[in-house]
C-alpha cells in the first residue's frame, strides 16, 4: 500500500510541477542515450572486429590474386614459348611436307625410269636369247664343220704322211686308217693307225690330225694316246701329229717328246 501511495504521489507530483516533470524526464533521457552509447560503443566494437577480419580477409584475397596474377603471367608466357614452338613446328611440317613432295616426285621419276630399265632388260634379255639360240646353232654347225674338215685332213694325211714317213724316217707304211685300241680296259681311238717297217723291225704309227696344233694339243696326244698305246703295243712306234698350223712351242714340245709334226704343206 505504501508503495501505491508512493507512485500516485509522484504522479500528482509530476503533473502538478512543470519542472520536476523536464527533470525526470532529462534524467530518463540520458539513461538512454547512455544505454545507447553503450550499445553504439558495442556495435562500434563489432564493427572494428568484422573490419579487422574483412581486412584480414581481403589481404588473403590479395595474396591469393597476387598469385593468380603471377600463375596468370606465367601461363601466358608459356603460352607464348607454347605459340613460338607451334610456329616452329609448322614451319619445320611446312618444310617436311616440301621435301615429302619432292622425294615422291623423285620417287615417281625412278619408278618411271625402273619401268624404262626393266623393258630394255627384257628387251635385251630377248636379244641374248636369240644370240644364245643363234650361238648354239652355230656351234652345231661348227662341229659339222669340223668333222667334215677333220675328215678331209685326215683323207689329205692319208695320202701325204705315208711318203713324209719315208723320206724323212724310212719307215715303210701302208694303209693309215682310224683305229680303236683296248688299253687297260679303256678304248683309246687313234685318228691315224698304220703298221710297217722300219730297215726290217716292224713298227706302228700313231698319229693325231688337228687342223691347229699348238703345245697343248701335243701335251695332250702323248698323254692319253700315244703313251698309253705304246705302252700297249709290243713293237715300236712313231708318233705323228698332223695340221695345216703347227705352232713353234707344239714343234719343240713334240721334239722333247719324241714326237713328229707335219704340217699339209710338207713334202
Amino acid at each position: 500500500m505504501a508503495h501505491l501511495e508512493l507512485r500516485k504521489r509522484l504522479l500528482d507530483l509530476l503533473k502538478e510541477d512543470e519542472e520536476l516533470r523536464y527533470a525526470v524526464a532529462g534524467l530518463l533521457g540520458l539513461e538512454d542515450l547512455r544505454a545507447s552509447a553503450k550499445r553504439l560503443e558495442e556495435a562500434l566494437a563489432k564493427l572494428a572486429e568484422a573490419q579487422a577480419r574483412f581486412e584480414e580477409r581481403l589481404s588473403e584475397v590479395e595474396t591469393r590474386v597476387g598469385r593468380l596474377e603471377e600463375a596468370i603471367a606465367k601461363l601466358a608466357e608459356a603460352q607464348a614459348k607454347s605459340e613460338e614452338r607451334l610456329a616452329a613446328l609448322e614451319a619445320r611440317t611446312g618444310k617436311l611436307e616440301d621435301a615429302v613432295a619432292r622425294l615422291e616426285t623423285a620417287l615417281a621419276k625412278l619408278a618411271e625410269a625402273q619401268a624404262k630399265s626393266e623393258e630394255r632388260l627384257s628387251r635385251l634379255e630377248e636379244a641374248v636369247a636369240k644370240l644364245t639360240e643363234g650361238l648354239d646353232a652355230l656351234r652345231v654347225e661348227v662341229g659339222r664343220l669340223s668333222e667334215t674338215l677333220g675328215f678331209g685332213l685326215e683323207d689329205i694325211a692319208r695320202v701325204g704322211l705315208p711318203g713324209w714317213l719315208h723320206r724323212h724316217l724310212g719307215v715303210e707304211v701302208g694303209e693309215l686308217r682310224r683305229e680303236f685300241l683296248q688299253v687297260k680296259g679303256e678304248e683309246v681311238k687313234v685318228n691315224l693307225y698304220g703298221e710297217g717297217s722300219l730297215n726290217g723291225e716292224r713298227v706302228v704309227v700313231l698319229g693325231e690330225v688337228k687342223s691347229k696344233i699348238s703345245d697343248s694339243d701335243v701335251e695332250r696326244f702323248y698323254r692319253r694316246v700315244y703313251k698309253p698305246a705304246s705302252e700297249a703295243l709290243a713293237c715300236r712306234t712313231i708318233g705323228v701329229l698332223f695340221g695345216y698350223l703347227i705352232y713353234p712351242p707344239a714343234k719343240e714340245r713334240a721334239r722333247s717328246l719324241g714326237l713328229h709334226t707335219v704340217a699339209s704343206y710338207e713334202r
